[in-house]
């Protein structure tokens, strides 16, 4: 029984820090307003797109998310230490077992939480800031950042400066060096 109380008085400090799994429940990225369009325009149409990216998670927030995946996986780690455990160890096992499930759970959920907001929060941004480009407001984008254009000189060499090819047939080998063999005249390796 020992046992099972000190998982338990473990557990509760790492539930408790599940909890603090938070991300922003609006974009993690700034738009602003487009060429020409008011600070009202801009406002409504960063409530619009504000809803409609609410609606493409499925309307919960990242944080609703991560606290649903992180009591999802206790609740399993749970259930599956209490029958480990009492297939172990009878009725004192099953306690012991819930009590390191609950554990195990509780630390699987905590990366679950996580994972499953950063998740969120990713699809969140993406349609935000496709509605808010289509509204036709200014949105960060991937760029480049380039220098001014500067034209590459052209050194090419005219025409006169090559000489012109000899006639005929292409000079003599210098003599005192014999030809190479011809393939077929090299040992084969053993």
């Amino acid at each position: 029984m020992k046992s099972s109380t000190s998982v338990f008085a473990l557990a509760g400090p790492l539930i408790l820090l599940a909890g603090c799994v938070s991300v922003p429940s609006g974009p993690s990225m700034m738009a602003l307003p487009g060429s020409g369009k008011s600070f009202d325009q801009f406002r409504l149409d960063d409530t619009q797109c504000r809803e409609y990216a609410q609606m493409q998670i499925g309307g919960s927030d990242a944080n609703q998310a991560a606290t649903e995946a992180g009591v999802r996986s206790a609740a399993v780690g749970t259930v599956v230490g209490a029958l480990a455990g009492a297939a172990i160890g009878g009725s004192q096992g099953a306690g012991v077992g819930a009590g390191t499930g609950l554990l195990v759970g509780s630390v699987a959920g905590t990366g679950a939480a996580q994972s499953s907001a950063y998740a969120s929060q990713r699809h969140y941004d993406h349609a935000y800031i496709q509605c808010m480009y289509a509204k036709g407001e200014q949105v960060p984008t991937a760029g480049v950042i380039s220098r001014r254009h500067v034209p590459v000189p052209d050194y090419a060499p005219t025409a006169r400066a090559y000489p012109a090819p000899a006639a005929g047939y292409p000079p003599a080998p210098p003599s005192g060096y014999p030809p190479p063999p011809p393939p077929d005249v090299y040992p084969a390796e053993r």
